[in-house]
């Protein structure tokens, strides 16, 4: 007699064909999503896509219309079932952080703990020595910078202990140098509380930069879910490549498993015959190479990123610049005279959406 398979825990967070309408507006239309216990998960997409009425759903300030939302299995939301916001175990962060202008640091913190035993209210303080803030415990919101005051933000969100951790655009209100350093502190503090997380955004990069996965969405449904290595190197449809990355886009039909391009023929074996498609060249897909060598193209400039550059191309019967990069910054300038060649493995080949 053999054992039985063990038993996958729960979710921490999952929500079933879930639909919200607000007048004419479908904000979500069948949304499925699964979160893991102790994952930070990303809902990417653009503005009005769905991403924070989803989160306000699940937060329990707002009520679906069919669907279904379970926290650690329990039935929160759907079904008949309509928990209240605070006793769902849910902490919540927004991107204007919230702050009480009168009260300290301490007690902004403190507020929401109330009832609770002295033991949780030390932790607290230990939160707030983890994010480098223990010195201003008696400070006021107004007199810490963005960056403080985003930190106490969220160990005030942190500090009950909650099942699942919600931000919403928590970065946006930060400049690109305080965003990134406090994005890291804020994942770091995550993943050593063990914090279930799930995150709105609208930058990729910043999905891509916190994530364990991403479900990217758009007019309401969630259109793939995948951690960001595979959401950017293997997107399931030309939306979800166009989001992640600019890319010159060339339109081909797949014949033989393969597509013809004015660049050379690119493998398309996972496309039926005669599908149109766009081969989508971002600059990782073009290697350069001194003249003589593979197809020839002119530098029509340099844009110098630092450790690299990335040059933009003319090339025979190609609309519009193409773009590549080069690890030395100096290698060709505008007017060289380059080869180019193709990255078979960067190229992506998908789906042509717009064709007729």
């Amino acid at each position: 007699m053999t054992d039985p398979a063990p038993s996958r825990p729960a979710p921490a967070l999952a929500v079933e064909d879930l639909a919200c309408r607000f007048g004419r507006v479908q904000a979500l239309a069948g949304v499925s999503l699964a979160v893991r216990p102790g994952e930070v998960m990303a809902l990417l997409g653009d503005s009005g896509c769905g991403k924070s009425t989803l989160l306000r759903v699940v937060a329990g300030l707002e009520a679906p219309d069919s669907g279904t939302v379970r926290l650690d299995g329990r039935l929160v939301a759907g079904g008949g079932a309509r928990v209240p916001p605070e006793a769902r175990g849910v902490g919540l962060m927004f991107q204007d952080y919230a702050l009480f202008p009168h009260l300290t640091v301490r007690e902004n913190i403190r507020f929401g703990l109330k009832g609770q035993p002295q033991a949780v209210r030390e932790a607290a303080d230990d939160l707030l020595a983890q994010v480098g803030l223990a010195s201003h415990a008696e400070s006021y919101p107004q007199t810490l910078s963005g960056g403080e005051q985003q930190r106490v933000a969220l160990v005030r969100a942190l500090a009950p202990g909650p099942r699942l951790l919600l931000l919403d655009e928590p970065f946006s209100n930060l400049d690109r140098r305080m965003r990134d350093r406090v994005r890291e502190d804020t994942v770091a503090l995550l993943r050593r509380t063990g914090t279930t997380a799930l995150m709105v955004t609208h930058d990729p990069e910043e999905a891509l930069a916190v994530a364990t996965r991403i479900a990217l969405m758009r007019r309401g449904r969630i259109v793939q879910v995948a951690t960001g290595e595979a959401l950017y190197r293997r997107p399931e449809s030309l939306f979800a490549a166009r989001f992640l990355a600019d890319a010159v886009e060339i339109p081909a039909r797949v014949a033989a498993g393969r597509a013809d391009t004015p660049l050379g023929t690119v493998p398309a074996p996972h496309l039926p015959e005669g599908a149109a498609v766009r081969v989508c060249l971002r600059p990782e897909a073009l290697a350069v190479c001194a003249p003589g060598r593979g197809l020839a193209a002119q530098v029509l400039r340099r844009t110098f990123l630092g450790a690299a550059s990335v040059l933009h191309l003319r090339l025979p019967g190609i609309e519009g610049p193409l773009r590549a990069r080069l690890p030395d910054p100096g290698a060709y300038g505008p007017g060289d005279a380059v080869g180019v060649t193709l990255v078979p493995e960067a190229v992506l080949v998908l789906p042509d959406e717009e064709a007729a």
